[in-house]
């Protein structure tokens, strides 16, 4: 088993914590895993990009030239990591902030998300980052939705503990929305 997938969007969209989230999650299932954060030159509101791969193979490079997937939180992610994708790549994008008709539909297998409503009818915007990461988990098998959840506690921080199972409705929802 190999996967790897580039998580991309606005500073502040969450995307580095989704990403150490995978990444911890592949730890959990006694996975290989490299996670590597790219920032803008902004911070909240510039670009973020990072970097996944989970493997049951040793490593040999971070790097992802050509990524197996991808997830776009805003169409300039979009546009800059779309024409990367290995053909049949699977892309999660957030329709909320993305037009569908951006989507490569011949080279790729797109998910049309809507991230922002679907973490709006869970009470809080800001978990669209965890709606794409569940989404995302359930169009590849990558790692258990199990998994994920319980690695909820390894990268939220003490001081919001208390959201951890929202988060985790978060993971499902956006799940549940590839399932049908």
């Amino acid at each position: 088993m190999y996967q790897d997938v580039i998580i991309a969007g606005f500073g502040g969209q969450g995307v580095m914590l989704i990403g150490n989230l995978l990444a911890y999650a592949g730890m959990h299932q006694g996975l290989n895993v490299t996670y590597i954060p790219v920032y803008g030159p902004e911070m909240r509101g510039g670009t973020a990009n990072c970097t996944v791969v989970i493997s049951q193979e040793e490593i040999g490079s971070p790097l992802i030239a050509s990524p197996m997937s991808l997830i776009a939180m805003n169409r300039p992610s979009l546009d800059k990591f779309q024409p990367r994708l290995k053909k049949g790549g699977i892309q999660i994008i957030n329709s909320s902030l993305i037009d569908p008709e951006l989507a490569d539909k011949k080279k790729t297998k797109p998910y049309f998300v809507p991230c922002n409503e679907i973490a709006d009818k869970i009470g809080n915007t800001r978990m669209a980052n965890m709606v794409a990461l569940g989404a995302y988990v359930q169009a590849t098998g990558c790692v258990s939705m199990k998994s994920v959840k319980d690695s909820l506690k390894s990268v939220i921080s003490s001081h919001y503990k208390h959201l951890i199972p929202k988060n985790a409705d978060a993971l499902q929802a956006g799940a549940d929305f590839v399932m049908g």
